[in-house]
């Protein structure tokens, strides 16, 4: 059996029919789909096994919990405690996200609050991590697109045809 370490178009057309069907079985899925039970459980599997779908937890909005506040921390990181500031931020529930980058930032946080009282008390719980030199917040006012990938199973799932 081969290792699955990206997605091909059945495994696409499989994640696309889950997408519109989320309480679909094994067996319902094959038959939308026209292949085998077996192919779609084997998928599935492989996929899971491979680390290629997200959690269910990457399904609720925070939105839903209370968090209705979404705000970008830039961070500048003391490159010497990196791994340690890196660490401090995963204990923090709020902070949903984090991508290092280039330019004037070494981090950006994607992080979630409660109201502007909130993101304050985040803000400074980050601030207090050793090893952030400095940081700069902007709140997103609205989502003007969300999170999607979609589109993009959407053009794997064709190229098969």
């Amino acid at each position: 059996m081969t290792s699955v370490t990206t997605i091909d178009p059945l495994s696409a057309q499989i994640l696309l029919a889950l997408d519109d069907h989320p309480s679909a079985t094994i067996l319902q899925l094959a038959k939308v789909l026209g292949v085998s039970r077996n192919t779609v459980h084997a998928r599935l599997q492989r996929m899971e096994r491979a680390g290629l779908l997200l959690g269910f937890s990457q399904r609720v909005s925070p939105a839903s919990m209370g968090y209705t506040l979404v705000a970008f921390v830039s961070l500048a990181i003391s490159q010497s405690e990196g791994a340690s500031a890196m660490s401090h931020l995963e204990d923090i529930p709020e902070v949903i996200e984090v991508h290092a980058t280039t330019g004037e930032a070494d981090l950006l946080a994607k992080v979630v609050a409660r109201d502007t009282a909130d993101l304050h008390r985040i803000n400074q719980t980050i601030l207090g991590i050793d090893g952030v030199v400095r940081s700069s917040t902007a709140v997103s006012l609205w989502e003007a697109m969300p999170n999607r990938t979609r589109a993009l199973l959407e053009s794997v799932a064709r190229s098969g045809s």
